[in-house]
């Protein structure tokens, strides 16, 4: 969420900031509008609150000044009548704009929840994934001296992945993953698990539904409402990343100083609506409704969160570097950014099989706007005035597309996968996936 006061004394700024990223100008007056609106009438009920307390000290038993108890005694049956009037209806105007006040207030809201974050000044302007930039590549794609397959071939001619059978259980977009397929997507989240805790990450084991104000305070909700699943009896939400509760973990709490930064990770399966049109991504485990994936979030001090953001990148980087799968890193225009996101930058494997770099990472730094949807906030100095921390957060890595790379960049003309080095120490020292 934004701060209303920097939109109020800085409105041109932030129509020309947002409009980068497509907010058109006539959402921020809409907004703005709704603000004096809820700001006049509570300085209405302010005033009248403040009338009918005056004026309740006409009634009372024996009031306590002399000259009150004189004027009280001397008036008539019909004087008192009339104040008695005029306090009902003072009392039925107040109750009139209060109801006014909680419309206005949830109307604003709802405005308030559909404003994107501000893109940092150093996210370039564009109008679609086309004007991303791509800022370095590592690795060379390997060369083969046959035609690489693509990883649904080599999953089935291996028997590690079942298509056929994940249908039966749960529909389109499913899958088994069988025996060293299996063990191969657990070996490579447990090592990714070890290697953030040696970056310095807190491993959380974080629930998988969540309730509708903790998803509201990363900014998932409203916004994203139609590609997540709802247990509407319960009023849970399935998580469609763990970036959800590792972010809101601190939810309404005030943090000191010394407690920043703070590092997270967890391993969650993630639960998301892919509205996919014909043709696209439609054959193998690119997407589906779940996926396993590791996540990062950091909460820092404001003045640190693009430097934060860098060794967030790094972090994820690392993972790619140790799986030596070439990869590269692009910088997403303003047009690309998700809705919470301040400035984002993106991590692609090359998977040689489908011929195509595939996002592994997304790593992004959201500002305060989170925070100030979760109201976390830290006293940089003791018993001082608190502010709002930055929030970041990024795949470290997301499956299973760092398994098709695993299997589309390992695999040998025969068939076979050769298992990364990392890996086998986590694979009971198993170094090939051979045929079953």
């Amino acid at each position: 969420m934004l701060d209303i006061k920097l939109m109020r004394e800085q409105t041109a700024c932030v129509k020309a900031a947002l409009g980068r990223a497509g907010v058109a100008e006539a959402e921020i007056d809409q907004v703005l509008e709704c603000d004096a609106h809820r700001r006049r009438l509570q300085s209405e009920l302010d005033t009248m609150r403040a009338l009918r307390k005056q004026k309740s000290t006409q009634f009372s038993p024996v009031p306590k000044n002399r000259l009150l108890r004189a004027a009280a005694a001397a008036e008539t049956p019909a004087a008192i009548e009339a104040k008695r009037a005029e306090m009902r209806d003072l009392g039925d105007r107040i109750s009139t704009g209060e109801h006014e006040l909680t419309a206005i207030e949830n109307r604003f809201s709802e405005l308030m929840l559909g404003i994107r974050n501000i893109p940092r000044d150093y996210v370039p302007t564009g109008s679609g994934e086309a004007d991303n930039k791509v800022v370095s590549t590592e690795g060379e794609p390997g060369k083969f001296d046959f035609k690489p397959l693509p990883h649904w071939e080599l999953g089935e001619k291996l028997g590690i992945i079942d298509f056929e059978r994940g249908v039966k259980l749960s529909g389109t977009r499913f899958y088994l993953l069988r025996g060293a397929g299996a063990r191969l997507e657990r070996a490579l989240i447990a090592w990714m698990l070890d290697l953030k805790r040696e970056q310095g990450y807190l491993e959380i084991i974080p629930p998988l539904m969540v309730t509708t104000e903790t998803a509201t305070s990363t900014g998932h909700l409203p916004k994203n409402a139609d590609t997540m699943y709802h247990d509407s009896e319960d009023d849970f939400w399935f998580i469609p990343t763990a970036e959800v509760p590792l972010t809101s973990m601190y939810r309404g709490e005030i943090l000191e100083a010394e407690q920043l930064p703070i590092y997270v990770t967890a391993y969650t399966p993630c639960f998301r609506r892919e509205k996919m049109s014909a043709g696209r991504d439609v054959r193998g485990i690119k997407r589906g409704h779940q996926f396993d994936k590791v996540e990062m979030v950091k909460l820092v001090r404001p003045e640190t969160s693009d430097d934060e953001l860098k060794s967030l990148i790094e972090n994820a980087a690392a993972v790619c570097r140790g799986l030596k799968i070439p990869f590269r890193i692009l910088q997403l225009c303003t047009a690309d950014l998700s809705f919470a996101s301040a400035a984002t930058y993106d991590l692609e494997m090359w998977a040689p099989g489908l011929g195509e770099w595939l996002e592994v990472s997304s790593c992004s730094n959201c500002t305060d706007f989170q925070m100030r949807r979760a109201n976390i906030r830290y006293r940089p100095q003791k018993g001082g005035k608190t502010e709002f921390v930055h929030a970041l957060n990024g795949s470290g890595l997301g499956l299973p597309r760092t398994l098709i790379a695993v299997l589309e960049n390992y695999q040998q003309a025969d068939g076979s996968i050769v298992i990364p080095e990392v890996l086998r120490p986590y694979m009971g020292g198993m170094d090939v996936i051979g045929q079953i």
